[in-house]
């Protein structure tokens, strides 16, 4: 995740556009939230929710930003929620990051997944991620708990920035690792970026510095849509797409995300994030997420995620499919 996520993460168009802003200022401007995320299912703790208490009585706004593995993950938290017993308002698809933040901070919103290097750069203000995951969730969990925000333990999904390439190319070059790339020969040396990733300070060229590859031109570089990259990158208009790591479309194109070996890019790792009002008053909260959160590795959501940008399907019935067949819930008998 980068300088603010709502470049990389409106890198997936949401289904709709939900009514939540009704002006650009949004919280600032005192604008409430409009409740557009539609249905969601009420099922029965399950596995190892089963002995939770519940929550009932518990009212509580659930936020997420307006992309595809957001909408998914705040659809998760709001069929789990309801079907502990908790009261949810939907305000999932959140148009940007800083709207969605901006609600949380102000009580509009109580809940929704983070990231944690979106955080730490983007809201914190940091401009060098921490290498250890764990110590940028720390850091990230320390600072937000003086403004009020409580951090959850993450999950072990790191949704980060990266070059992937066709598999069948990566066998020709004989490539893996970012490393590898200043030694591919000059013609494959061809890169699809987003625009702002191109000129972000801490985004395409010192990348490109960071692993030796010089000599770039300007005839070597594709500047497109995110959207466009994954098949532009598959089609061969260039040999390195810059691609998000649990995007859906990696295991559906056949494209092989290269290992970034000298940890150039942050860690995303997502946790669920609640104001410490909420978690003082309903400390079981805590019980409720941690089975869920251990379970979303990196290849569990590009394959949920997949579900929803390639099959096509709504990221609620996705969220509801896998909490029922990991047994977190079950359909009331």
């Amino acid at each position: 995740m980068r300088n603010l996520t709502m470049k990389r993460r409106s890198r997936i168009s949401a289904r709709r556009l939900a009514p939540v802003l009704l002006c650009g200022a949004m919280v600032l401007a005192g604008c409430g939230l409009g409740t557009g995320g539609g249905f969601s299912p009420t099922q029965e703790l399950a596995g190892p929710l089963a002995e939770v208490p519940r929550l009932d009585g518990a009212k509580i706004p659930v936020g997420s930003k307006n992309f595809s593995e957001q909408l998914l993950l705040g659809k998760i938290a709001v069929i789990t929620l309801q079907s502990a017993g908790a009261t949810v308002q939907d305000y999932t698809n959140i148009p940007g990051s800083s709207s969605a933040r901006q609600a949380l901070i102000e009580g509009q919103t109580k809940m929704q997944w983070e990231y944690t290097g979106t955080a730490w750069i983007a809201y914190l203000g940091n401009d060098k991620p921490i290498e250890d995951p764990r110590k940028q969730y720390e850091a990230v969990r320390d600072a937000d708990a003086k403004l009020g925000l409580t951090w959850l333990e993450p999950a072990p999904m790191n949704n980060t920035y990266s070059f992937a390439i066709p598999e069948e190319k990566a066998k020709e070059l004989n490539i893996t690792t970012m490393s590898q790339v200043k030694d591919v020969p000059k013609k494959d040396q061809t890169f699809c970026v987003e625009s702002e990733f191109n000129n972000r300070s801490d985004g395409f060229q010192p990348w490109l510095k960071t692993y030796g590859i010089t000599g770039v031109e300007s005839d070597q570089i594709k500047v497109l849509d995110t959207g466009a990259i994954y098949e532009a990158t598959d089609r061969g208009l260039c040999t390195f797409g810059e691609v998000f790591t649990t995007d859906g479309r990696l295991k559906a194109l056949g494209l092989d995300v290269l290992e970034d070996d000298k940890n150039f890019f942050p860690n995303y790792n997502v946790a669920p994030v609640f104001t410490t009002e909420v978690i003082e008053q309903y400390p079981q909260l805590r019980e409720l997420f941690a089975p869920i959160s251990e379970a979303l590795t990196t290849e569990t959501l590009v394959e949920l995620n997949a579900k929803i940008d390639v099959e096509g399907r709504e990221p609620v019935d996705v969220a509801n499919a896998w909490l029922l067949n990991e047994g977190f819930l079950q359909v009331p008998s």
